[in-house]
């Protein structure tokens, strides 16, 4: 059985991927593809060390990594590149967090050339979707009336489903985060969102699907960190 792993905003909370990595590893058989649904950035204290842990890849052979932009990742390329006139979008955003994580001190005017141009051009590159047989997998969600090729930016990593809305794309489950639920992963019949979060409270739940298999996760795995108030610098 080929599986793959899911994991959603971990906002700058290195702790918790490792954890979940190992926790993976110890599941996993490969070929394994791990899907990380965006939001890397902001809030959490290691946004930073999240960028260069997901660059770095994986490492274990057969394994493969799949890293979706998520709306954090574009408010922040979007400040760094001068795409928007001033930083108060992102800071309003946790980017201050960000840019502690790359060396500025809290109180300091804000640098943006503290950003290296390699992560600004990894996440320029990084894809919106991954589609597979059965499954759509992104930050925010899809629009069920568009094709997947029409799909617009503001729905991909912006959306907030209805808690009414069972999901799905055609015969395809939707996997994504971005609305946070403590008490989640929410499932429903053709969309789980397994954003629980975890930056927050320290609890990031890992969903695992059978690529063979239609519908939600076969199981949900989990793992528990501290939560922020125990970690942010006093």
């Amino acid at each position: 059985m080929n599986k793959t792993y899911a994991i959603a905003d971990l906002h700058g909370r290195l702790d918790l991927l490792e954890m979940a990595l190992a926790k993976i590893a110890d599941d996993a058989e490969p070929p394994t593809t791990l899907v990380t649904l965006g939001d890397y950035v902001d809030r959490g204290p290691d946004s930073r060390q999240v960028i260069e842990r997901l660059m770095a890849g994986l490492g274990p052979k057969g394994w493969r990594l799949i890293c979706l932009k998520g709306n954090h990742e574009d408010i922040m390329w979007q400040t760094c590149r001068g795409i928007v006139p001033d930083c108060d979008w992102w800071l309003t955003n946790g980017g201050g967090a960000t840019l502690i994580s790359y060396g500025q001190n809290e109180g300091d005017e804000v640098d943006l050339t503290v950003v290296p141009d390699e992560h600004l051009r990894w996440i320029e590159r990084l894809p919106l979707m991954h589609v597979d047989k059965h499954r759509i997998f992104a930050h925010a969600g899809v629009d069920p009336n568009c094709s997947l090729a029409e799909q617009e930016l503001q729905d991909v990593i912006w959306k907030i489903y209805d808690d009414r809305d069972e999901g799905g794309h055609e015969h395809r489950h939707v996997v994504h985060g971005h609305d946070q639920h403590p008490d989640g992963p929410i499932l429903k019949t053709k969309r789980t969102n397994l954003d629980t979060f975890a930056w927050n409270s320290g609890r990031l739940v890992i969903g695992v699907f059978d690529d063979d298999t239609l519908g939600g996760p076969l199981e949900i795995l989990e793992v528990r960190g501290q939560p922020i108030e125990a970690i942010r610098p006093a």
